[in-house]
């Protein structure tokens, strides 16, 4: 008798309501234009302008309520099952008329199509599941899309390229609505006062790399307190009382040697960027822009492949393929000089610039650096490496990390790639190694001599274990080639590449006679160094953006020193990127901005990704460190011989 009670009083409060609502003026529809611009609340990709399959035209009796409209729509979609047609109903609850139509004519299967979910997957096909907080048309739930702790900040809608979870850096596009007609200074004023974050952080950034030049101070100085302690140890007669017990080292002095130590000075100032970033947003948003928003995919593929590429079987494969041209001089020091640094670089476009950079390091360290040349010839060796690297890349289109960023974006094929960069840096590389052979050629007779006096006090002892020549099996080189091949070949997928590596260390345990003795430490600080080069470049887009937009305007010529300018303060990897986000670019345009890029990437250590690598395998041939500013002015003539070749032969 309750139940019945509450039955007749719902019919009842119901019977009022319809009443109530009948009389009510009838709300007129909007006309339907023949695209739908869906501008409801909802995730960005389901946000779209599409064709109108179903359309929304009113009879012309009597104008319709929408939701007379939205009934109309749902009864009239094709191949629904009854609890497909009740979900969508419950569902259109929530949409505009407009939603709901662009929603159901978005693509050719959605949630709604008639199909179930396990149908949609026998037939693989791609579909648009229901929106946010809907109800499933399968089981009737209510879906969640995300979960609550992951919806992003700005999506794909404002930032085109990928969902953004921290709320910083705000995307570029953001600020086009307010920047129409504006100058270059204005738009970079006008984005600082936007957001005083962007000036903050780029502060840092640039602290950072005046941090890098002053490296070499620091470790001068290091060592000067490191003599100064052990003469204050000397003078105290320390004696040391037990086996177990260490030497008491200067605090001092490691302090200093490691702020002098250039791999490890972007991961350093990473503190104080999250504090400014805790300061002008929050600790979690700083988090936030570490898990989701930053790739740190390009350091875990540089430090793999450099522990890879420096096994035994790829370093003596790699030294007999440069034997050859090192045999047309002889095998001097001169030779080796120059068959490493005309052919290594150009490697770096098939088993890409870590690698190439890796390997180049380590024949130069072995057949050139140990006989220990003059300071301006050892400076002018590892600027013409950091250079030909860079440009020795641009042979292909799916190498080098700058190439690739713009590759896919602008339809540049191994043929445009060749055609355009790839012939003209291997003339520029080779007369780059030329004319500083002619400038040191004196030298280089030196070391020549030098090298005989060592050959002939060498065969009189025993050859060091990792210099041995014994015979490696061919099934050893072909392991080893294979695990090289695969990392190259899943450089963007770091699961694969990491699980690839964890079986080659299984494969030199297994085959130590084969293999010597290698060291994790500098991959990983080259790895750090490049994360903390990524978090920190990541939020310089606001100023970089409208300095390439604005080079458009200059001509090609102005746009590569540009280009080449830029490259030398950030990673040219990101030059090229926000490149690619540049709309409307000129082709001449874009070839100035990516050969400037590749032309500046050895002017300094966080020019292009694979040069920390190169110099944390060399640094150990400089006494107080590798001085970033005669690495720039030694780098110079090289990169304006490329610059040149790339300007004025188009």
């Amino acid at each position: 008798m309750q139940m019945l009670k509450y039955q007749i009083a719902l019919a009842c409060l119901s019977f009022l309501g319809y009443t109530a609502f009948s009389q009510e003026e009838a709300v007129q529809p909007t006309p339907a234009p023949e695209t739908i611009t869906i501008t409801a609340a909802t995730p960005a990709e389901t946000v779209a302008e599409t064709p109108t399959a179903l359309t929304e035209e009113a009879p012309a009796e009597r104008a319709k309520t929408e939701d007379e409209l939205k009934e109309e729509l749902i009864a009239n979609a094709p191949n629904l099952s009854d609890r497909a047609r009740s979900a969508l109903r419950a569902a259109s609850h929530d949409m505009s008329y407009r939603f709901l139509l662009g929603y159901l004519n978005l693509q050719e299967h959605h949630a709604f199509d008639g199909h179930t979910a396990l149908e949609h997957a026998r037939m693989k096909a791609r579909f648009l599941p229901p929106s946010n907080g809907m109800p499933c048309p399968d089981c009737g739930e209510i879906v969640w899309n995300r979960n609550k702790d992951e919806i992003p900040a700005w999506t794909r809608h404002y930032t085109g390229d990928k969902e953004q979870y921290s709320r910083f850096p705000i995307p570029l596009s953001i600020y086009a609505s307010e920047e129409e007609g504006m100058t270059l200074w204005q738009k970079l004023c006008h984005r600082v006062e936007v957001d005083n974050f962007n000036l903050a952080a780029t502060l840092i950034f640039l602290f950072a790399i005046l941090h890098t030049f002053m490296a070499p101070k620091f470790q001068a100085l290091a060592h000067k307190l490191e003599h100064n302690h052990k003469q204050k140890l000397k003078q105290e007669k320390f004696r040391i009382l037990h086996p177990e017990q260490r030497v008491p080292v200067s605090f001092t002095s490691t302090l200093c040697h490691f702020l002098g130590e250039v791999e490890v000075v972007f991961g350093l100032w990473i503190i104080p960027f999250a504090l400014v970033c805790n300061s002008y947003y929050s600790m979690e948003d700083f988090l936030l822009y570490i898990d989701h928003d930053t790739s740190f995919t390009e350091p875990l593929f540089v430090a793999v492949v450099m522990v890879i590429a420096s096994s035994r079987p790829i370093y003596r494969l790699a030294e007999n393929t440069l034997k050859f041209g090192a045999s047309l001089g002889n095998g001097t020091p001169a030779a080796w000089w120059l068959s490493v640094l005309c052919i290594a670089p150009l490697l770096g476009s098939f088993i890409t610039e870590p690698a190439a950079m890796t390997l180049a390091a380590i024949l130069l360290g072995k057949k050139f650096y140990q006989l220990k040349p003059c300071d301006s010839l050892k400076y002018a060796t590892i600027a013409l490496l950091f250079v030909n690297v860079s440009v020795g890349g641009t042979l292909t289109h799916f190498a080098a990390p700058p190439i690739v960023m713009v590759a896919g974006k602008w339809d540049w094929g191994m043929g445009h790639m060749f055609l355009h960069f790839g012939w003209k840096a291997i003339v520029g590389i080779v007369l780059a190694n030329v004319i500083y052979f002619m400038i040191f050629r004196k030298e280089f007779a030196r070391l020549a001599e030098v090298q005989r006096i060592n050959s002939a006090y060498d065969s009189a002892v025993p050859t060091s274990w990792e210099d041995r020549q014994d015979i490696i099996p061919v099934w050893v080189y072909i392991t080893s080639i294979l695990f090289l091949a695969w990392t190259v070949y899943f450089a963007h997928h770091p699961a694969c590449f990491i699980g690839g590596f964890m079986f080659f260390l299984g494969f030199t345990m297994a085959t130590p006679q084969y293999q010597n003795a290698f060291s994790i430490k500098v991959p990983m600080l080259v790895a750090f160094f490049l994360a903390g080069l990524l978090i920190m470049g990541g939020v310089q887009g606001w100023w970089m953006q409208p300095m390439l937009q604005a080079l458009s305007e200059l001509g090609a010529t102005v746009t590569m020193g540009v280009a080449s300018i830029l490259t030398a303060f950030n990673d040219n990897a990101s030059v090229t990127f926000l490149a690619s986000t540049v709309p409307n670019l000129q082709e001449e345009i874009k070839y100035a901005i990516v050969a400037g890029a590749v032309t500046g990437g050895g002017l300094t250590v966080i020019a292009n990704a694979p040069n920390p690598a190169g110099q944390a395998i060399l640094g150990k041939y400089f006494k107080s460190g590798i001085s970033a500013l005669k690495l720039f002015l030694w780098a110079f003539l090289p990169t304006t011989i490329m610059f040149l070749f790339f300007i004025l032969i188009r």
